[in-house]
């Protein structure tokens, strides 16, 4: 079993591999072969010591060759790698190149490889909430489910609302075995800010836990739908490793699976931050209206029907409390606020 992860030392990549280094196995099968596929590799990184991983460094349409070969061919691509949503905004090209072109390309490298004779990949693609947003001739619903029409207001939306339709379509050629997850904006992310126009939403509690200012560039009314990490990661492998059928735990038809979403505002999460870190952490936040960030964050639908992912067995994460207790116990060197510790954390 030899599994690619595109985008693999970025912060999603690293955690699956994480994951799927911990488990050692796939679908029931041991793993022997683990490529983490990205233009950016650090110089140190606890993964590369695991004997299962190699890497392939550098653009991914220039080096599908290093990934599909004859000798090692590939069983799994999970596909994390893409532009985010304000780099897509700011620069078209880019985004169409990075996020749509790679994907074809990709699909195309995968196809070749079964129709020489080599496994049928099964291919896991990381889609986003940003493929939904209200038209004027037809408004988005209360709340979302999978049969809504995907109407995108980005970029970044249409780009990978092509990419969801291009691999239904060589999974129902027969090229693929393409599975499409859409996530829910990931807070709270550790690191630096990205430019993804959801980046406050970690930003707002990830800064001030380290004795930070952060900047609030929408509404505190904004709705939100949130994820996890954990619950992140738990969905991709879940939807990845899901047997084909009718049956309960089973993956029906090929359309995507969103992701389950906690559903808050922007004001509830700071309300949470000062609840659970205390006065003088939140108050390190201000309000810097950024109306090209409030935009495309205000045309994402907030609640969601989690009918499909709740027959797989996912389920949202409780509260935004646990999520923000989970970045403190999962990034401690991080974190320079007192945050007392809970019972448990989910």
């Amino acid at each position: 079993m030899r599994i690619v992860i595109t985008g693999g030392f970025g912060f999603l990549g690293r955690q699956v591999a994480e994951a799927l280094l911990e488990r050692r196995t796939f679908d029931g099968l041991p793993i022997d072969r683990l490529t983490l596929a990205d233009k950016f590799v650090p110089d140190e990184s606890p993964l590369t010591s695991d004997a299962l991983v190699d890497v392939v460094q550098g653009d991914l349409t220039e080096h599908l060759g290093d990934l599909f070969t004859e000798s090692a061919p590939v069983d799994v691509v999970i596909h994390l790698a893409a532009a985010v949503s304000s780099e897509c905004e700011a620069d078209f090209d880019l985004g169409m190149t990075a996020n749509l072109d790679t994907t074809r390309a990709l699909l195309q490298a995968a196809r070749a490889q079964s129709e020489a004779g080599g496994p049928l990949v099964r291919l896991v693609l990381a889609s986003s909430v940003a493929v939904y947003g209200s038209d004027a001739a037809l408004p988005l619903p209360a709340v979302v489910s999978e049969s809504t029409l995907p109407t995108p207001q980005s970029s970044y939306g249409v780009q990978k609302r092509i990419c969801e339709q291009l691999v239904a379509e060589y999974t129902r050629r027969g090229y693929v075995d393409g599975r499409v997850t859409r996530l829910m904006t990931v807070s709270v992310r550790p690191g630096k800010p990205n430019a993804a126009a959801s980046g406050f939403l970690s930003g707002v509690v990830r800064e001030p836990l380290a004795g930070l200012p952060a900047a609030c560039p929408v509404s505190p009314e904004t709705r939100v739908a949130l994820a996890s990490p954990r619950r992140t990661v738990e969905g991709i492998l879940r939807v990845a490793q899901a047997e084909r059928g009718e049956g309960k735990g089973q993956l029906t038809g090929n359309i995507p699976v969103n992701l389950p979403a906690l559903t808050v505002t922007v004001a509830e999460m700071l309300h949470t931050l000062r609840e659970v870190a205390g006065d003088a952490v939140a108050d390190l936040v201000t309000l810097a209206p950024d109306p090209s960030v409030e935009a495309i964050v205000g045309s994402w639908p907030a609640s969601f029907d989690n009918t499909r992912a709740a027959a797989l067995g996912l389920s949202p994460d409780p509260d935004f409390a646990s999520v923000i207790r989970q970045y403190v116990a999962d990034h401690p060197a991080a974190v320079t606020a007192e945050v007392p510790a809970a019972t448990s954390i989910d």
